[in-house]
């Protein structure tokens, strides 16, 4: 028996918000309102009095404008309408902008409002788009219910009766993608293909194509899959979406390096989702691209400002990650980076209150800067009292203190606290897949690798000086593990092997690490004279190295399935 469902709001019991900063929206806006029968309508004309209103009363329409105060945009005070559930399932949500430039469009699609109105608005055209929103409130609404309460069997039940319905025309377009969205909910992917299927022989929207394109990588299908893909990354209104969903299912897949690649593309396309960047910093770390690292979490603090997001945390790790891409650097780049750190590090203590409350923190930051800059006495006067505890700590703070440990050759304490953290991640979530798996190379690396990327430069520059081949080729292997995209290290590695087979035969163990080198320095940019050893020396090693097309993404999946 099928629950019993409440009836939706009447039309003149509807109550609206407008949150902008021009009261001509507000006239045009409300006028258009009153002629249609919506007489409870508040306005806002800044973040702090949208939040005010929202917390005295629930409203079923929220109209809320991409510039509404100079403090926080539109995006962000959407996520933090919806993070204190003033907005959620059953509100009705437009978007207002004057701009659309394709950046701003995917970031306003990727929050799925009802509706986006470009300004200047047009007095007649609210009042029809508004009424057509009542309309599919009040046509919909046991389908909407449904969906809202995770019933997808239920809702998909209350479509199909609606899409029989000929008075209900104009909304099956809208009904026949809720369908969509309830079969892969269901993950029901074998009906989803079909469905996707029979709608694409009359429908040519974004939705369509994404929805069949899912419901095939999900059973992977994977050769026509490719074909989708290859015509979805040329359309404008379906490029980021596609991004996301390759991003997703790589990830799900575990290869993580191509995954990275398409959340680097989808991220460019709609850079102020806080959480996709994250994503794209837990990726950058797994690839150990610290400079995609630093670029990630620069982006996070940059469009957090103003919101929920923001907070002392994502300055701090900014000078973090400044600090990892130091650690790999040459001395030049490293004082560069350094300096930066310090400068930065200098402003965040300035603020108020932020010593006693990063104290701990602040202390592990400066360690690193020490032993960067070889004063290890110093920083083990700042580390010497602390424990291997991560207690009250966040994943940050625990690994930024397992980084200080590590760098002062504590390994004891290093691998505890990285034991400690993987055990606090469970479950099946982004978090656990592409972290786990950070933290259990982490575990590996620092385990086996006793000192930083520079060290490892530095002594295997001692080493090659000194005519000990070996040990410099050790040196320079375990600097490309911790550094894999670093060119300068993988083209002394590839100089230290031709020198040793001028000596001697290479082990398969070197002759497989010269190819390894020599495909890092192959995907570079390199100056003239650095293309010109890179190919000497493969040639005098006599190195065949694999050419596989890394661009054809889902065609790598086929070749490793």
């Amino acid at each position: 028996m099928l629950e019993k469902i409440p009836a939706p709001t009447p039309r003149e019991e509807l109550h609206v918000l407008v949150i902008d900063n021009q009261g001509l929206v507000h006239d045009v806006v409300a006028s258009a309102l009153h002629e249609i029968g919506i007489k409870n309508v508040s306005s806002a004309f800044n973040a702090f009095h949208a939040k005010r209103l929202c917390e005295a009363r629930q409203f079923d329409f929220v109209l809320l404008s991409f510039n509404v105060s100079h403090d926080k945009d539109g995006f962000h005070l959407f996520e933090e309408l919806k993070h204190l559930n003033h907005i959620n399932d059953t509100t009705t949500v437009v978007f207002l902008s004057a701009e659309t430039s394709p950046e701003l469009v995917n970031c306003i699609v990727e929050l799925q409002p009802d509706d986006f109105w470009v300004k200047p608005l047009q007095r007649n055209k609210i009042e029809s788009r508004l009424d057509y929103l009542i309309q599919v409130r009040l046509k919909l609404h046991k389908m909407l219910y449904c969906m809202q309460i995770g019933d997808y069997s239920t809702a998909m039940y209350y479509a199909e009766r609606q899409l029989k319905d000929a008075l209900l025309s104009e909304y099956h377009t809208r009904i026949k993608r809720l369908i969509g969205d309830c079969l892969l909910q269901l993950r029901d992917y074998e009906t989803a293909e079909d469905y996707f299927r029979g709608l694409l022989q009359s429908m040519d929207h974004a939705w369509v194509h994404i929805g069949l394109t899912r419901s095939l990588l999900r059973q992977d299908e994977l050769e026509e899959a490719q074909l989708l893909v290859d015509d979805l990354l040329q359309r404008p209104d379906t490029r980021f979406l596609t991004y996301d969903l390759l991003a997703q299912y790589f990830i799900e897949k575990e290869q993580f390096d191509i995954a990275y690649e398409q959340m680097k593309e989808a991220s460019r396309l709609a850079p102020r989702n806080i959480e996709r960047n994250k994503r794209l910093w837990d990726l950058a770390r797994l690839n150990h691209d610290k400079k995609g690292q630093l670029s990630a979490v620069q982006n996070m603090a940059k469009f957090a400002k103003n919101s929920i997001h923001d907070s002392p945390q994502l300055t701090l790790n900014v000078i973090r990650s400044t600090i990892d891409l130091a650690t790999s650097l040459g001395n030049t780049e490293t004082e560069r980076y350094l300096q930066k750190a310090e400068s930065e590090l200098e402003e965040l203590k300035q603020q108020k209150g932020m010593q006693s409350q990063l104290g701990e923190q602040i202390d592990v930051v400066k360690a690193r800067v020490l032993c960067l800059r070889d004063d290890k006495r110093s920083a083990e006067k700042l580390m010497k009292d602390r424990s291997a505890s991560t207690e009250g700590l966040s994943m940050e703070d625990s690994l930024d203190k397992m980084k200080a440990f590590h760098e002062l050759g504590m390994r004891e304490h290093c691998v505890s606290i990285l034991d400690k953290l993987r055990k606090q991640i469970e479950g099946d979530t982004f978090t656990s897949q592409v972290v786990n798996e950070y933290l259990n190379q982490e575990s590996i690396e620092r385990s086996e690798i006793q000192f930083t990327t520079k060290e490892l430069k530095q002594m295997a520059t001692v080493n090659y000086k000194e005519n000990r081949l070996n040990p410099a080729y050790n040196n320079l292997l375990q600097a490309l593990t911790l550094s894999p995209k670093d060119k300068q290290i993988a083209l002394s590695l590839l100089k230290v092997i031709t020198q040793i087979h001028l000596d001697d035969n290479l082990s398969d163990e070197q002759m497989k690490s010269a190819k390894r080198a020599a495909k890092v320095l192959l995907s570079s940019e390199l100056s003239t004279t650095q293309a010109e050893k890179r190919d000497q020396y493969i040639k005098r090693i006599g190195i065949e190295v694999d050419d596989t097309n890394a661009a054809d993404l889902v065609g790598m999946v086929v070749s490793k399935a």
